[in-house]
């Protein structure tokens, strides 16, 4: 207002035409307030009106945090409140006659607690096969689920009719939780597994020889199914042949070298139950066939009923061997005699010396060796024998010597007693 005041010229106080001046000067300063009052006026409507456009967008914002979630529908829920079908209304009279009604049912349905947690092993029985496993009924809301994959621990057959069977009733284990429809999924393989590896290590600890089929093979050896697990055979614990394909689908005799349930780790032997099952029938002076493998400078490695014996450069016979490979061939059958044997760590100790007619017959008649084998044997036998019983007899001869020497000794003290005391 001064500025629009200032910025009008007073004429000079002389002017004859000083009033008409000052009605110019009036209306002027008027018209310039009337517009800086509308300007003024149209910056304030400026201001208010993007407050007046936010209130709506706040009071949305504000309605939808104070809206209520909605509760998510079951599959069962949802097909009801699509259902157009006929209703059927039960009268008060009928639901007096029969004692129950819908909405007591209701009631009970929802005060019924169903603790079914992961992992719980409950009750079921198969009701319908569904594709990709079958519907199973563990007396929960809905039917529980069994996967093909969780059907059985052994997958012989490639279907689930093959597996199990229709009303049939056993332990299932719960492996997940309820989904949207109340649904359960069951396992039948985490429960024989559990069952097998109770099984396997009850077996390591009587340590028992097992059978077992073989389902492949590999570089190091072969995988065999103890109980449905899968076990290792390495490939120097194969006895008397090579793990090629010709061994899958035999069934061989086993006993475990390592079990490591923590690990998942299942070593077989197939050497060790061989062994021990064959040295249980060997014995000391027993004559066998066996077969050289092969020869190392301190004697021969011969293979015995698909074990390896070692038979000693000093056991080959009583003449001294300047050479070896003059005397023995690796393929070459021979008869030899079971000296010594370690049945803990499947040793033994072979001799041909001990069935030789004539000392150093096996370096100049070897098969006249093994034709005389039994019955030199038996006269080695016999001859240990005898020289056992001599001993025993020396050995019992000492002991009575020795006791009558204590005896004597025993008597010259009583008479020096003796005389001693009369001489008191």
């Amino acid at each position: 207002l001064q500025r629009a005041i200032s910025s009008e010229r007073l004429p000079p106080c002389n002017s004859i035409n000083s009033s008409v001046g000052t009605n110019r000067i009036f209306t002027r300063v008027t018209m310039k307030l009337s517009i800086a009052l509308l300007s003024l006026t149209a910056g304030a409507s400026a201001f208010t009106a993007p407050l007046q456009t936010s209130s709506p967008s706040t009071t949305s914002l504000q309605s939808t945090l104070e809206k209520p979630k909605q509760v998510q529908l079951t599959r069962f829920d949802r097909i009801k409140a699509k259902y157009k079908g006929p209703q059927i209304t039960i009268s008060p009279e009928v639901e007096a006659e029969v004692g129950f009604s819908y909405s007591a049912f209701d009631d009970a349905v929802a005060a019924t607690d169903y603790s079914f947690n992961r992992n719980d092993v409950v009750k079921g029985t198969v009701v319908q096969y569904d594709k990709g496993g079958c519907i199973v009924d563990i007396g929960a809301k809905a039917s529980a689920f069994l996967p093909l994959q969780e059907a059985a621990l052994i997958q012989d057959g490639i279907s689930i009719e093959s597996l199990i069977e229709i009303d049939e009733e056993r332990n299932f284990e719960i492996i997940s939780e309820e989904d949207e429809n109340g649904q359960l999924m069951v396992s039948i393989r985490r429960i024989q597994y559990r069952e097998a590896w109770d099984q396997v290590v009850a077996k390591q600890e009587t340590d028992e020889a097992f059978d077992a089929e073989c389902v492949s093979v590999n570089r190091g050896g072969a995988i065999f199914l103890v109980n449905g697990l899968r076990a290792f055979l390495p490939g120097s614990h194969l006895t008397g042949r090579l793990p090629d394909e010709d061994l899958i689908g035999q069934t061989l005799p086993l006993k475990f070298l390592e079990v490591n349930q923590e690990e998942n780790k299942l070593v077989v032997s197939n050497r060790r139950a061989v062994v021990e099952a064959q040295m249980a029938d060997l014995s000391r002076g027993d004559v066998i066939d066996g077969l050289v493998k092969a020869l190392k400078p301190y004697g021969a490695f011969v293979e015995v009923g698909g074990m390896s014996g070692l038979l000693h450069i000093s056991q080959i016979s009583m003449d001294r061997i300047v050479d070896l490979e003059k005397v023995l061939q690796p393929g070459q059958k021979i008869k030899c005699m079971i000296i010594d044997h370690d049945k803990v760590n499947g040793r033994i100790a072979l001799s041909t010396k001990t069935l030789e007619p004539e000392p150093g017959d096996m370096i100049r008649d070897p098969e006249r060796v093994y034709d005389m084998a039994d019955e030199t044997a038996r006269i080695y036998l016999e001859k240990q024998e005898a020289e056992r019983k001599k001993r025993e007899e020396s050995a019992q001869n000492i002991v009575l010597g020795l006791g009558d020497a204590l005896d004597d000794l025993g008597s010259s003290d009583k008479s020096s007693d003796n005389l001693d005391s009369l001489l008191s």
